[in-house]
């Protein structure tokens, strides 16, 4: 019997995670029958190498993705697409009828989110926003320690993210180091930060005031690093014997395959400078955020530190939670497993009021983003769809709740006051 019949538009690196799991584990349950890339020599080598794992999948140009829609008929439309074209080819498959699963962020600015839901309205097809931190074992039993009551009454959340000189970095090379294509590092990258306080405490932002800046990825830190005179991109840089930020794609068979051996196509560099003037995203952001259940959370974002991962205290009336997550170091796209848990440094701790803390042990767990990818991919493209008893599933308006954080995130460090995130969409509802 045929499987769910799926199309992908989007081919970059983290698009490999979906087509990967259709041409391989799921491939009795799940057809792909069409991929869509604005670059045609990504979307030919990705045609050969379904081909070579026996798969006859149809490629399309972008400009024709409304013709993939009518030829292939699928069921649902994967999109891993840049993040400011998210909407577009959202509202083209609901429109079609197709359901929609879309790598995060669900969009990147107010505008775009409206017309999403409008389609989603009109519509009556869903959306699937793949938020893969919400599987990692370590941060589902977060959610089942918050479920249990375990310090009570939620007040307050302290929420601090570091991204380091590999990964962190990596944002100023790529297409996300404009605000433009990403929504800045408080949408593309912190959607994942939001959604896991949205749903470990089981509310929604009311209130957002954000300042930022970007005081490290800048002429002047290149200068502090004796790295004047250097190019726009790494691959034709002077100074790249002595940079420590330099990334040499033609060293990284993935890197070299996806990008290095197709900017001919459309010029895209995947090596671009991290001290460029032509960036406009922040590296140094901090927030403050006032929830509906009158939770306050103050929340902070680097990206220029010496290791990558997080520590957050929630805090109540019965004490405090902490949990620390250190991450393995990685460059997206560079064969590495990205966002993996660094051994030995990841801890959650309970401090009860007039008691010793305890250590609780960890669900401990391998692979790509906490363990969290493998478990999605399950959950998306397996032939039985598990109970859901924590809410793992995120739909249009987890993804949406996420999303306008940042969102009122940007519109605050632009205008130096609070901002109302009511006030951003008409329409939409809490998750449930």
């Amino acid at each position: 019997m045929a499987g769910r019949k799926y199309v992908q538009v989007g081919l970059g690196s983290r698009a490999k995670m979906y087509w990967g799991a259709l041409s391989g584990d799921y491939r009795g349950t799940s057809d792909l029958v069409g991929i869509c890339d604005i670059n045609p020599g990504r979307l030919e080598m990705l045609r050969a190498k379904l081909a070579e794992k026996g798969l006859d999948v149809s490629a399309y140009a972008a400009e024709d993705f409304d013709r993939m829609i009518a030829e292939q008929k699928p069921e649902t439309v994967i999109v891993t697409s840049k993040d400011s074209t998210h909407d577009f080819y959202i509202r083209k498959a609901l429109l079609a009828g197709c359901d929609v699963i879309t790598e995060k962020p669900l969009t990147i600015d107010e505008e775009k989110l409206q017309g999403i839901l409008d389609a989603i309205e009109k519509s009556g097809k869903t959306v699937r926003v793949t938020f893969n931190y919400r599987y990692s074992p370590v941060r589902t039993q977060m959610k089942e320690l918050m479920q249990s009551g375990i310090v009570g009454d939620v007040l307050s959340v302290d929420f601090h993210w570091n991204l380091d000189t590999s990964h962190g970095a990596d944002y100023y090379r790529r297409w996300h180091r404009n605000k433009e294509n990403s929504g800045g590092l408080m949408v593309h990258k912190a959607t994942h930060h939001f959604d896991l306080v949205n749903w470990w405490i089981s509310s929604v932002p009311d209130t957002v005031y954000a300042q930022g800046k970007r005081d490290f990825y800048t002429e002047k830190q290149a200068a502090f690093y004796g790295l004047e005179g250097h190019s726009d991109r790494c691959r034709t840089c002077p100074v790249a014997d002595k940079c420590k930020f330099y990334l040499d794609l033609a060293a990284k068979p993935g890197l070299k395959a996806l990008y290095l051996n197709n900017e001919e196509y459309d010029g895209y560099f995947r090596d671009r400078c991290v001290f460029s003037p032509l960036i406009d995203i922040e590296d140094t952001m901090c927030l403050v955020v006032k929830y509906k259940s009158g939770v306050l959370m103050s929340y902070s974002l680097n990206s220029f530190l010496p290791w990558e991962g997080y520590h957050i205290s929630i805090n109540g009336t019965k004490g405090r939670l902490e949990h620390h997550c250190q991450e393995t170091v990685y460059v997206s796209g560079d064969g590495t497993t990205p966002g993996e848990m660094k051994a030995g440094d990841t801890t959650i701790i309970f401090y009860p009021h007039f008691a010793p803390p305890r250590n609780i042990p960890i669900s401990e767990s391998k692979g790509s983003h906490g363990g969290g990818d493998a478990l999605l991919c399950k959950d998306l493209f397996g032939a039985e769809k598990p109970a859901d008893p924590l809410g793992r599933r995120a739909d249009y308006r987890v993804g949406a709740w996420s999303i306008l954080t940042g969102i009122a995130a940007n519109r605050s460090m632009a205008t130096g006051a609070p901002v109302i995130v009511n006030n951003l969409v008409k329409g939409l509802e809490e998750p449930a």
